[in-house]
């Protein structure tokens, strides 16, 4: 698996925790092993700039997916289709001092709030929404349950488990 981190945000985040998570989260969804994904960290003035670009909403957000190829999970699972091939899962944006923000309200450390932050985003690259209230229940049914796991499979390394 192809994963390029490029922090660019002028915030200290442990990216190879966030590496680590995107590697469980694409494993566990069995996207093909040589498939590629990009996770850019940035300032709020730069989310500012991508989110009024692309959704035509004021002021930066937390994360942002820009899917590049259409891909469901276990469609490209090498296993289940030997010819299938690699693609371009596309870009996740986040922005750390949003993160930190909502990690305070929400009572978890900032690289935990980054962490469920692309989670999410890798979901919206693979075609998950939650903009329906079914959509919404199963998104994020599956983002706790990856997390959880990312969580349990690294116990000593990690500060909380949702």
């Amino acid at each position: 698996m192809s994963i390029e981190i490029a922090n660019e945000s002028g915030v200290d985040v442990d990216e190879r925790r966030l590496l680590g998570v995107a590697r469980y989260v694409l494993k566990s969804l069995r996207i093909h092993p040589l498939a590629e994904l990009s996770v850019l960290l940035v300032d709020e003035a730069e989310m500012s700039a991508l989110h009024e670009r692309w959704m035509d909403e004021p002021g930066p957000t937390d994360v942002l997916s820009f899917p590049m190829d259409e891909l469901r999970p276990g469609r490209i699972d090498a296993e289940i289709d030997p010819d299938a091939e690699p693609a371009m899962l596309g870009d996740v944006v986040l922005c750390p001092t949003v993160a930190a923000r909502q990690a305070r309200a929400a009572g978890h450390s900032p690289q935990e709030e980054l962490e469920l932050l692309l989670v999410h985003g890798i979901l919206h690259l693979l075609g998950y929404d939650h903009g329906e209230e079914q959509e919404e229940r199963e998104m994020f049914a599956l983002q706790r349950e990856l997390l959880t796991g990312w969580h349990a499979e690294r116990p000593h390394r990690s500060s909380r488990r949702r």
